[in-house]
């Protein structure tokens, strides 16, 4: 078994046989009240890998919003350590050390901040700059997070991807999202048994169907504007052909499948804030040789495609809304 496969297997593996997720160890909100922690430029430090769907969202929010020079970016490689504990690690680094934290392994930062940790040490996760400690690894809020409270630090005429108004739709549709299409793959690739593989099998697609009949007439989820929901659902949908279609045999169709969904993340590629943050070179090297399900063998091979040039292609989406520009002329309330 790999350290991921190891691992999952012993903490994560219901007794049925389904992928129980871990939850998140650190969640102390931003804000300005008392206890949470406060919206600060320079203060923290975002670490992530362009492997993981989790991290990349959190990613793609901070360059849509124009966060970069708030908070910096720390980039673990895609492989994992050949270490006894699952890990990430600083190897793409000058002498394999982040160079603002000055740690090798994203683990040091866990125990720093709390010595007993014994969980996977998991990204994205908000570091203190100046204290090397966790302030947050909530990987389900940490965009909400960015789109709110650190709202102050937000470029001219950034994007308003989470509109009071529709908030809790956003969120409601963000539930059915996670635990059906973003967890969905993990739960087929990771089940160790027929009957759970197959039920999250079947929710998967029945979700993605579900969803294709919904975008055929609207451009995004929730219409003509890009919203946290399509965030969330193109880190798992950009990664599903190159990754989890064979990784995790979520094989009944390929998003090039789906007229819609292939149409709708193709255009959200060719929006800035999304292709440009996508590795795709990082996603097959952790998916097929790093966290790889199958059995042992020494001599893994990484896929040689697919074909990258459709994501290019004219997607023509613009013709449900009318419009080009899915941000300048949204209107945002100050």
């Amino acid at each position: 078994m790999t350290q991921i496969d190891q691992q999952s297997s012993n903490k994560e593996i219901g007794t049925d046989g389904s992928f129980k997720r871990q939850t998140n160890r650190f969640s102390t909100p931003f804000g300005s009240q008392k206890g949470e922690w406060p919206v600060e430029r320079g203060r923290y430090r975002l670490l992530w890998t362009p492997a993981c769907p989790w991290a990349h969202r959190t990613v793609i929010v901070r360059n849509l919003l124009g966060l970069e020079d708030a908070i910096s970016l720390g980039t673990a490689s895609p492989m994992r350590p050949k270490l006894p504990d699952v890990d990430w690690e600083f190897s793409l680094d000058e002498n394999n050390v982040d160079p603002v934290l000055g740690i090798r392994y994203v683990s040091e930062v866990y125990k720093n901040t709390d010595p007993e940790y014994t969980g996977r040490p998991t990204v994205p996760v908000m570091i203190d700059v100046n204290s090397r400690q966790v302030v947050n690894n909530d990987y389900y809020k940490l965009t909400n997070y960015l789109e709110t409270v650190w709202r102050p630090l937000h470029k001219k005429n950034a994007p308003d991807l989470y509109p009071e108004n529709l908030r809790n739709e956003i969120d409601a549709l963000n539930e059915t999202i996670f635990h059906d299409i973003n967890n969905g793959v993990y739960k087929c690739g990771f089940a160790r048994s027929q009957e759970v593989y197959e039920e999250a099998f079947d929710r998967l697609f029945f979700r993605l169907d579900e969803l294709e009949k919904h975008l055929t007439s609207r451009r995004f989820l929730f219409g003509d504007y890009i919203s946290d929901s399509d965030v969330r659902l193109y880190a798992t949908l950009i990664r599903f052909d190159v990754a989890y279609y064979n990784a995790f045999k979520t094989n009944r169709n390929l998003i090039r499948d789906f007229p819609a969904l292939w149409g709708y993340v193709r255009d959200l590629y060719q929006t800035p804030g999304f292709g440009d943050t996508t590795d795709f070179e990082s996603i097959k090297k952790h998916y097929h040789l790093s966290i790889t399900i199958f059995t042992n063998n020494d001599a893994k091979i990484l896929p040689k495609g697919p074909d990258l040039a459709p994501l290019q292609t004219p997607h023509n989406r613009e013709n449900l809304s009318g419009m080009t520009d899915k941000f300048l002329t949204q209107e945002r309330s100050n």
